[in-house]
């Protein structure tokens, strides 16, 4: 973990270098290092008194002509028309263009003045200030111990210990008390004493020496650890700064930094899919998850966070009506939006369960192995419900999405359409399909997770005296997703259409009988095989998916989960959105220039800014497609990849390309004359992995299928 932290530490110019035990000693001779394998240390890291950092800052804002009113409640929040217009005092009212919530603890609260929800919750933090201890100097570096869930310091010739347990004490789950400021909370005894006792067995002197101080005071985090910043959905020019989960002092400059060219710019500077708070979900900010929530967020701050990780608290939220089916199949849910969704399927007779975490291959490497076989050369079974499901209807429909979207949705009833949505700048917002499903009425199909973006972009983009209207569909259907060269085989036994090839080509969408019930098929794949996407009324589904079990015989057909989703399309390096690519990435950069019709009628949102990106010469980065050439090794993303000795980029992604015999990632090739094909295909490749370094072969085109005969067969 922290050897490949330590790689994605110096792509960021970061100095962080893994240390000896004996390194350790001598710079800790207080330290007990007898059970340390290594140690990592940043040279250039630092410490700040908290205090008189905040009020530099506000000297800094006072000079610059802010105003700053200490000890005045804000009350209230004015909007009109669904934008901001102030805030309310006891000392009266304050007109505002722009109002920022970074309340702190105390964001939860004003965002409900405001309508706004801004899911974050309090939680009991503590640390110890022990009496002077010879040989403790403020020249010690900070140590932190993930394995014993605490932190290090000098103070005042003693120490600060701190700690981030794993099992949290939420407080103030009805709200912070309005009189509350700065104070100390009761101190639970109890719950922190073995906590406690496992930090002194790192710094032994502490069993000896005098307790000065025990602090409990509060702190807030967020459900999924991530800062809440950026434009509210709910209110427009109503921002949030808040959620940083008891990192401010370290990274309130650049919040402050990022959130001064938003507010000035009107979009975020950097990558923001994991900081929007445009992410949320409504329920997230109900009392009772983000109280179950906190008791787990709070110690993943000090947790070592292993691929595949999932939450494990605040669960068993959003079931699709197939969860106990998929359960009796052998599935191991992950969570996603609050979703419970199979991951991979343990076979009969064996647990679904992690046995352990671990960098390498975990104990259901094999299942997963049988999964992506299953795929390529017979069916699987998929459950995809969490996928967003939004339709927008009226008589222009066609006119408004057609503006929204780069590629042209302006096609017959039953196409469908791969796009995505751009920003004023030429960056992807969206990267999902589009299903006219009549002359009014179109299907869109994205990925969960951006669900509240997506309503939100179409929100504010499709005009208000347009005849169009926007209608989220998530929950009515059921998604089965039906994959593999004998997936074809399997439907049509279920059905009486024709599904073959002439009848239902690829890209196509028809209503189709399954048995006694109907669906919305598409004929479309994220496995890079013939495949079928089936939206079956939710009320239909246990009946269409027996259906398709008890028809199965002699086909191989085989459940799946998300592992074996993301393993295929790596091989078939096809694109993700969020996590191959982001806003900060135009159609050019990840490869996409296809879905782009730059003379449709009408153009599209970041048309001219993409058309002058694309006329400016050659691409300074492009997405690469690449395979490592030995078998072992696993990646993950975040691994530098080297071109002839010199760093050029880092992964992106990476999955396990059972079919071509090896790990594979996507990551983007960078290179200021131009990172042009001949660039790309001329250099020798290395990938390195915690450290180390391994031939790869690069690709700017699929490796698996590069002509995508078999998606259309």
């Amino acid at each position: 973990e922290r050897r490949r932290m330590a790689v994605a530490a110096r792509r960021l110019g970061v100095n962080y270098q893994e240390i000896s035990p004996k390194e350790v000693k001598e710079m800790w001779p207080l330290a007990n290092t007898d059970d340390i394998i290594a140690g990592f240390f940043t040279p250039e890291d630092g410490r700040v008194n908290p205090v008189d950092f905040t009020m530099a800052l506000a000297k800094g804002a006072r000079m610059g002509g802010a105003e700053i009113y200490e000890d005045t409640e804000v009350i209230g929040i004015n909007q009109k028309n669904g934008c901001v217009t102030g805030v309310i005092t006891p000392r009266g009212e304050i007109t505002a263009e722009i109002v920022v919530n970074c309340a702190g603890l105390w964001g939860r609260e004003v965002g409900k003045m405001a309508g706004v929800n801004v899911p974050l919750q309090a939680a009991e933090h503590y640390y110890l200030l022990t009496e002077p201890i010879e040989g403790v100097h403020p020249d010690l570096p900070i140590i932190e111990d993930f394995g014993r869930y605490s932190y290090f310091r000098e103070e005042v010739g003693g120490l600060l210990v701190g700690f981030f347990e794993p099992v949290a004490g939420p407080w103030a789950t009805n709200g912070i008390p309005k009189d509350f400021a700065f104070g100390e909370l009761k101190p639970d005894w109890d719950r922190m004493m073995p906590y406690i006792e496992i930090a002194m067995e790192r710094i032994p002197i502490l069993r000896d020496t005098g307790i000065h101080k025990f602090f409990c005071g509060p702190e807030s985090f967020t459900p999924d650890g991530g800062p809440l910043l950026g434009e509210a959905p709910e209110l427009k020019n109503f921002f949030v700064a808040a959620g940083l989960n008891s990192l401010g002092i370290l990274q309130g400059g650049g919040v402050g930094k990022i959130m001064a060219q938003w507010i000035v710019d009107g979009y975020c500077p950097v990558e923001s899919l994991d900081i929007d708070i445009a992410r949320c979900f409504k329920f997230q900010g109900n009392q009772h998850y983000l109280t179950d929530r906190t008791v787990e967020t709070l110690g993943l701050q000090y947790q070592l966070i292993y691929p595949n990780f999932a939450n494990e608290t605040a669960r068993d939220l959003r079931k699709t009506a197939l969860h106990d089916r998929f359960a009796k199949a052998g599935a191991f849910f992950t969570e996603g939006m609050g979703w419970e969704i199979p991951d991979w399927f343990a076979p009969e007779g064996k647990e679904a369960k992690i046995e352990a975490y671990s960098w390498g291959r975990q104990n259901w490497f094999g299942y997963l192995a049988e999964e992506h076989k299953a795929c390529r050369e017979d069916v699987i079974l998929m459950d995809l419900t969490s996928m967003s499901k939004i339709f927008v209807q009226g008589y222009d429909a066609e006119k408004v999405l057609n503006k929204i979207c780069a590629n042209d949705v302006a096609v017959p009833v039953g196409k469908v359409v791969y796009t995505q949505w751009l920003n004023e700048r030429g960056g992807m917002e969206a990267d999902l399909t589009v299903t006219r499903l009549a002359e009014d009425k179109y299907l869109i199909i994205s990925a969960g997770d951006f669900y509240t973006h997506d309503m939100l972009w179409l929100k504010k983009y499709i005009p208000a005296d347009a005849h169009a209207f926007v209608t989220d569909m998530t929950s009515a259907y059921t998604l089965l997703n039906i994959q593999g060269p004998k997936s074809r085989e399997l439907i049509q036994r279920l059905t009486t259409a024709d599904v073959s090839k002439e009848a239902f080509p690829y890209m196509t969408a028809r209503e189709i009988d399954l048995k006694y019930a109907s669906a919305l098929a598409l004929r479309v794949t994220f496995e890079g095989e013939l495949g079928f996407e089936l939206y079956i009324p939710t009320e239909f589904s246990s009946h269409v998916y027996d259906a398709l079990l008890e028809n199965s015989e002699g086909l191989g057909l085989r459940h799946a989960g998300f592992q074996a989703l993301n393993s295929c399309r790596i091989e078939k390096a096809y694109r993700e959105y969020g996590y191959d690519m982001d806003n900060q990435d135009t159609p050019l950069e990840a490869g996409l220039e296809f879905t782009v019709k730059f003379d449709k009628p009408g153009g599209f949102i970041g048309r001219d800014a993409l058309l002058r990106h694309k006329e400016s010469g050659p691409l300074k980065y492009r997405l690469v497609q690449f395979l490592l050439e030995d078998p072992e090794p696993l990646l993950y993303g975040n691994e530098l990849i080297y071109r002839d000795g010199v760093n050029v980029g880092y992964l992106q992604t990476g999955a396990y390309g059972f079919t071509l015999g090896g790990a594979v990632g996507m990551g983007f090739v960078e290179n200021e004359e131009g990172a042009t094909k001949e660039f790309i295909n001329s250099g020798k490749y290395e990938i390195d992995i915690a450290g180390n370094r391994y031939p790869a072969k690069a690709s700017l085109t699929p490796m698996y299928d590069p002509e995508g005969k078999r998606v259309r067969s």
